[in-house]
């Protein structure tokens, strides 16, 4: 004789539920918008009213006019490509040499031994400061602004490696040894999980400093980009161009943080961490 469990749901209550558990994570979202509106709404409402001169910052309606007319002619997107395109190779290289050399310094002890040290000495120095070395070692162009790029994206990829392969417990390793697990496959189950939310860290935070350098780096001898779209605008006190460009930046660094949200979500699906109430 089968016996009914007396806590289980029927599928048609849980059905029913779930549209409404999903209701208010999709309202909340959209609280995020508020105050964003709210900022761009006052400033054009103290941009048109007379608070704010023109010339020292235009309303949000004319900066996005003057986007409009770049665009159409297609003096927007030639810039936009050429600051991507460095934006990319920049973080591609830092990125994959400091994942090497945290995987390499948090998983050897000899890797530790020689490869931290320098690695912490040059952390002190701020990246953006070596411009001048940097122009008597690689010249004023194109390897200029990507080498600037790889450096700000580094060491948060650096330091967010090697701190996740060491944050995990031991225990786990060991445990996956006395399970039979070879050296490559604790790497791949037991390592990379545990590290993966440290990388994902580092990765964000080295999108942001690569933007950051961008900036600096297109405004040292360069014929195209944002930077150099901003800085030829204010020889000729374009403050609505200039302020396009800070925008398009800040779009850009919000665009690719969400994507790697996104990639964070679906490839840590396993993780359950504490959701803001």
């Amino acid at each position: 004789m089968s016996r009914t469990p007396l806590l289980e749901t029927p599928p048609e209550v849980v059905a029913e539920a779930a549209p409404e558990a999903r209701r208010p994570r999709m309202s909340r979202r959209w609280w995020r918008l508020v105050s964003p509106v709210a900022l761009v709404l006052g400033w054009e409402l103290a941009a048109r009213t007379g608070l704010l001169a023109p010339e020292k910052l235009p309303a949000p309606s004319d900066v996005l006019a003057t986007g409009w007319r770049l665009s159409r002619d297609g003096t927007l997107a030639v810039h936009l490509v050429d600051s991507l395109t460095r934006a990319g190779a920049g973080l591609l290289i830092g990125g994959v040499l400091a994942l090497v050399l945290g995987t390499v310094a948090g998983l050897l002890r000899l890797g530790d031994d020689l490869v931290d040290p320098p690695v912490q000495m040059a952390r002190m120095l701020p990246h953006l400061g070596l411009v001048p070395l940097l122009i008597i070692w690689v010249g004023i162009g194109e390897s200029l602004k990507i080498s600037l790029v790889a450096l700000g994206a580094f060491f948060p990829v650096y330091f967010n490696t090697y701190a996740g392969i060491r944050d995990i417990d031991e225990r786990l390793v060991e445990a996956a040894r006395v399970c039979g697990l070879g050296q490559a496959a604790r790497l791949r189950h037991v390592v990379l999980p545990g590290a993966l939310p440290s990388l994902f860290l580092g990765l964000r935070l080295a999108i942001g400093a690569a933007w950051l350098s961008l900036v600096v780096g297109e405004q040292v001898n360069a014929q195209t980009g944002i930077g150099f779209l901003m800085m030829e605008a204010r020889e000729f006190s374009q403050t609505d161009v200039v302020v396009l460009g800070l925008l398009v930046y800040a779009l850009l660094g919000l665009i690719s943080d969400l994507a790697l949200r996104v990639a964070e979500r679906r490839m840590l699906t396993w993780r359950r961490g504490l959701r803001a109430t």
